[in-house]
């Protein structure tokens, strides 16, 4: 009995090791996004990258993502604007400081070293499905994620009535390294 508990613990402490366990790493990351005010396009930027990344291209079907960025971390390039896109009626970053994305499923695309994320995105409180593809390119000690999408700022009750459009862009590229 003793010998097969053994062999049980031992199994499941190789099963724990072997996932391919990685953090998101700030320098090098980037989330992007691009919005349309009075027709014109303005970008932004977020940072504060912080989470968990399992992924196995051997293994993609027990991958997981579970990553979040600081909200009061936008910049657009206009401090005006980046203090009024933190208050209540954008982002809510006092009571709100974290976006967050958790993978529910990851499945290899067709592509050669490309996937499809399906997985819950939460703004301001409020969470929504999303689905994209990504590429993940192996680096050093790690991989190189990148994606996009596109979202409707109204989902997530970010802007209220206002003159930038419902739609926006999303790019994501995170360097994560083993953690």
């Amino acid at each position: 009995m003793k010998r097969n508990l053994l062999l049980l613990l031992l199994m499941i402490g190789l099963a724990t090791e072997s996932k391919a366990q990685y953090k998101p790493i700030e320098q090098g990351s980037g989330l992007k996004f691009t919005i349309k005010n009075l027709g014109f396009d303005v970008d932004g930027a977020f940072s504060g990258f912080d989470g968990n990344i399992n992924f196995d291209p051997q293994n993609i079907a027990n991958s997981s993502f579970d990553v979040s960025i600081n909200a009061s971390s936008v910049n657009t390039d206009n401090s005006l604007r980046d203090e009024h896109l933190r208050g209540e009626s954008y982002f809510d970053v006092k009571n709100f400081p974290k976006i967050r994305l958790v993978s529910g499923k990851v499945a290899v695309l067709n592509k050669s070293g490309m996937y499809q994320l399906t997985g819950v995105l939460t703004i301001k409180g409020k969470a929504k499905q999303v689905s994209f593809p990504f590429s993940a390119t192996p680096a050093a000690d790690g991989y190189v994620f990148k994606g996009g999408f596109k979202i409707n700022r109204k989902d997530f009750r970010i802007g209220g009535v206002s003159t930038i459009a419902d739609e926006l862009e999303v790019d994501i590229s995170v360097i994560a390294k083993k953690g």
